[in-house]
């Protein structure tokens, strides 16, 4: 749909952000019959290694045609090089290009009937008229503002709309992803396979998270994420390629952006606000997986969101992360803890390489990340686990294997 440029314009929901978690939200609440507008900045691609699981593509509907890579295999590389080779059974990892993906989900919807909106957010305002969020138009510079019922803040990570309207929006832990884009190599070799992802848990290469080397068909994202100050990002993904022997290899473009790393406290301001996806810090610990994470979130978003415009009732906002928290808190839990686990050393790095040679620890895991949830039908296998982990943190099991 084209830009309107009428007078004020008024919506039942300005949805700030055309990420995957504001183009979802706008997409269910334009299918609810509400007058939506969509608000993104474009050209602003985020910096992400594209996996999707299996739930993510069936709950979404996401066709074939958006997936351009299918991982069977995950390979876990330690601080000495020694790796493990995880197989995904009965399936396979989807991977997506933002680049297209992105705008794929803002196609959708407006399909749906949501009007897109070029430009930049700029502040909300209020009046007896109602609430009026104000943005800069991109194609002609001009300072707009559209009136509606309510906002949904989908404006990632150190969002403008948590700072200034929601308590404690401004404090969210995050760390700084960088990656690049780069074109394929045309064979496969020994450290590059195009149905494999490699996750290299080494603080040469990151000292607190990790960094990937992801296929993409006909390209690849090698990155690296990390919270620690004074890390050259550019230099750890140089040593990262040159590592996985991709020096050479055509780069296509360069991207980077915080990812958070803890859910809000608190999503919504009481009143006509809601945030949703990274600027509510909806990412997976350890992992940093976010988009079936932001996708989800933008459904409860609209959910909570739908419910408050029909009853006006404010504490109906608070659903968005009941219903969100109580689908995915315990699962955002257990990665937090072993963030905090194993990711503090190189030692403790080699550790969990080592623990995930165990097939439970495969099985589950796997489980748990395909399905998007843990896996209660085997206690014994997370009993098993649990004391693996402790032998492992502890140091009872030695780092022979190879």
């Amino acid at each position: 749909m084209l830009d309107m440029t009428t007078s004020e314009q008024k919506f039942d929901v300005v949805v700030v952000g055309g990420g995957p978690c504001g183009a979802t939200a706008a997409t269910d609440l334009a299918k609810r019959g509400y007058s939506v507008a969509l608000l993104d900045r474009d050209g602003r691609i985020k910096p992400c290694g594209g996996a999707v699981p299996p739930r993510m593509i069936e709950d979404y509907d996401i066709p074939d045609s958006q997936i351009v890579a299918k991982i069977r295999t995950a390979r876990m590389i330690s601080p000495t090089q020694r790796h493990v080779d995880i197989p995904i059974e009965n399936g396979y990892v989807g991977m997506v290009d933002r680049e297209h993906f992105d705008e794929y989900l803002r196609v959708r919807a407006a399909t749906a009937g949501a009007l897109r909106i070029t430009g930049t957010y700029t502040k909300i305002t209020r009046d007896a008229e109602g609430t009026h969020v104000h943005y800069r138009h991109k194609e002609t510079g001009e300072n707009r503002a559209m009136t509606c019922r309510m906002v949904i803040g989908a404006d990632g990570a150190r969002s403008n709309i948590a700072k200034t309207e929601v308590p404690g929006g401004a404090k969210i832990p995050y760390v700084i992803a960088y990656h690049e884009i780069i074109e394929a190599p045309t064979v496969t070799t020994e450290h590059y396979n195009p149905q494999r992802c490699d996750v290299i848990y080494d603080g040469r290469i990151s000292p607190d998270f990790y960094g990937w080397v992801f296929p993409h068909g006909k390209s690849a994202s090698v990155g690296m994420g990390t919270c620690i100050d004074g890390v050259d990002l550019k230099k750890a993904t140089a040593d990262l390629r040159a590592n996985a022997g991709l020096t050479d290899c055509k780069t296509i473009r360069r991207e980077g952006a915080p990812i958070p790393l803890k859910p809000l406290d608190r999503w919504d301001n009481g009143s006509d606000v809601l945030l949703a996806g990274d600027a509510a810090g909806v990412v997976a610990p350890s992992s940093g997986e976010g988009i079936y994470y932001a996708m989800a979130c933008g459904t409860s978003a609209a959910l909570a969101t739908a419910r408050r415009l029909r009853t006006n009732m404010p504490s109906d906002l608070k659903l968005s992360r009941k219903m969100f928290m109580g689908e995915h808190g315990q699962v955002f839990r257990v990665l937090g803890a072993m963030q905090n686990a194993y990711y503090k050393s190189d030692m403790r790095r080699e550790r969990f390489v080592s623990l995930c040679h165990d097939v439970d620890v495969q099985k589950l895991t796997f489980e748990a990340y395909m399905n998007k949830k843990l896996v209660a039908a085997r206690p014994l296998a997370h009993l098993k686990i649990g004391i693996k982990n402790i032998a492992h943190l502890t140091g009872l099991v030695s780092e022979t294997r190879t």
